[in-house]
């Protein structure tokens, strides 16, 4: 599945650079222009917090905001190529997850994991429009559907909640669990980077408000290639004895009431903590208004 969704992406990357080739050379300079974009939009998440192990499925009440922002080059009637650096926030929670009904519901009480993790994107896409404009900007379609692909880098550090029942300094508190190796990867050095990648994609609708302003509809996912944004990926410690010394600190007692479940007496040491044969994905949707950047004119040279 994975490397057919990786192989149909590429494939139609290739066919929208090919065809944007074309067609620029039938669309003049006069004719390209600029915009930048501001977006309001919601995020959520997939991966092993979640309420069903199905990419279709995450839990609306986790919905949390994301702001974007984007500059945005037409070079061709279909083609443009769009900038973009967004901020958002994906959330997760076993004891919310799960419900009665849920056959996995035990075991997700157990494992009691809850988790935030704020990410910081930059990504590059082509956008290709299904309504082909070989007009000026003046001109363009009041109604444009279209879908997009590209690349993107992100930097994310999950966190998690400390309960009632942690160090009383730090109750209340987000503790980021990547240094803690909670799966034990301090052990064998292992630890999983906060600087990854993703390949974001999808589609949405333009429609035009104005000579000057467009307002977007969009929805994307991002198919990203580490199990870590919620920290839940493998197995459980063997013993509290394995986790790092920071770790221990927060872990070393009644932890199903801590920051997490990572090692009880309810969990089998060493059993199955996540599931490591799919990786996380993020999904953001929202409103996005932007303005175009009217192409200067230049005035002919009289002799």
């Amino acid at each position: 599945m994975k490397k057919f969704l990786t192989l149909t992406l590429s494939l139609v990357l290739a066919l929208v650079l090919v065809s944007s080739q074309a067609s620029a050379q039938q669309f003049s300079k006069r004719k390209q222009y600029n915009s930048v974009g501001v977006s309001l939009n919601a995020m959520n998440y997939f991966g092993d917090i979640t309420p069903k192990p199905s990419i279709a499925s995450f839990r609306f009440a986790a919905t949390r905001p994301n702001i974007g922002f984007s500059f945005t080059h037409r070079f061709a009637p279909r083609i443009s190529v769009r900038a973009g650096l967004a901020y958002g926030r994906i959330t997760g929670d076993d004891a919310k997850a799960a419900d009665d009904t849920d056959p996995d519901a035990k075991y997700r009480f157990n494992r009691n994991m809850n988790f935030r993790n704020d990410i910081v994107e930059g990504s590059l896409v082509g956008v290709f429009d299904l309504i082909e404009n070989r007009n000026n900007y003046l001109k363009r379609p009041d109604f444009v559907p279209y879908i997009f692909a590209g690349i993107a880098g992100f930097h994310h550090n999950p966190k998690g909640l400390v309960g009632n029942d942690g160090p009383t300094d730090i109750q209340g508190d987000y503790i980021a669990l990547q240094p803690l190796g909670t799966e034990g990867q301090r052990l064998t050095g292992d630890q999983y980077g906060l600087w990854q990648f993703s390949i974001p994609f999808g589609g949405g609708v333009r429609y035009k408000l104005n000579k000057s302003f467009d307002l977007g509809l969009e929805i994307g996912w991002r198919k990203t290639f580490t199990d870590y944004i919620d920290d839940v990926s493998t197995n459980y410690v063997n013993n509290p004895a394995d986790l790092s010394a920071g770790a221990a600190r927060y872990f070393g007692y009644d932890i199903t009431k801590g920051l997490d479940g990572t090692y009880s007496e309810a969990n089998q040491a060493g059993g199955q903590r996540g599931k490591s044969n799919e990786d996380d994905w993020y999904i953001v949707t929202g409103l996005s208004v932007n303005y175009i950047l009217a192409p200067r004119v230049k005035s002919p040279k009289f002799r």
